[in-house]
């Protein structure tokens, strides 16, 4: 058989950092790396979606390097996981064999991680749907996986079109998945807090603007400060 390049688990983010993450979504992630300039936003692939799109994700990413099928490295990776988790899978976006079906699901969810991430394809859907884990693939494929080894656990790997690093932070929802370097999370979060704060002023106010016109009261300026401001530099 062969070996399994292994190196451990990476240290677990702390809870008040989850918390706070909890509070935001994906897409404000993604906003405030954009805004500090980070390289694709964070944003995995669109084609990246759940295989619930009810369940939400977050956790520490540990990861797995394997390609062609082959799910030999993911089984080893699922059984040393533990709460907290995320399994994030670099599995180079291969079409032709699902990488893990309902029972690998199971386990991982009897291990209580928290999500896994594949760059591929899953099969069993109805199965891995009705487990409490979160899992995120490219698609379904009935054709079974390869195992032949060898694989990567906690090494840098890029899925589906992202770095991830061991013990960075995995946010996923309906929208997609979204990675956000561990050395950056606390000014990542500062600027999507702040974006966050802005979305509920413009909800009010846009609530405001749909009261008024149900009262047949004069309306209020519905369109955000920014885009008056650029209609006025641009003289429209």
């Amino acid at each position: 058989m062969s070996k399994v390049k292994y190196n451990k688990l990476p240290e677990l983010i702390p809870q008040e950092i989850i918390e706070r993450v909890s509070k935001l979504s994906p897409a404000q992630l993604c906003d405030g790396m954009k805004d500090l300039g980070i390289l694709r936003d964070g944003c995995m692939d669109a084609s990246l979606m759940p295989v619930d799109e009810n369940k939400i994700m977050i956790g520490t990413a540990y990861t797995v390097d394997t390609e062609e099928g082959d799910n030999f490295p993911i089984h080893v990776a699922i059984y040393q996981g533990k709460p907290g988790y995320v399994l994030v899978v670099a599995g180079k976006g291969h079409t032709e064999r699902a990488y893990i079906g309902d029972l690998m699901g199971a386990a991982a969810d009897a291990i209580g991680l928290n999500g896994i991430v594949i760059d591929g394809f899953v099969r069993d859907k109805v199965g891995l749907k009705e487990l409490n884990i979160p899992i995120y693939a490219k698609g379904f494929m009935q054709r079974g996986p390869s195992k032949v080894g060898p694989g990567e656990i906690n090494t840098v790997v890029t899925c589906a079109g992202v770095k991830v690093e061991p013990g960075d932070l995995i946010f996923g929802d309906y929208d997609g998945v979204t990675v956000i370097p561990r050395d950056r999370i606390e000014e990542v979060l500062e600027k999507a807090e702040k974006k966050s704060a802005y979305e509920e002023e413009r909800r009010k106010t846009i609530a405001e603007y749909v009261a008024c016109r149900d009262n047949n009261e004069e309306l209020p300026d519905i369109a955000p400060g920014w885009v008056n401001e650029m209609k006025d530099k641009l003289g429209i």
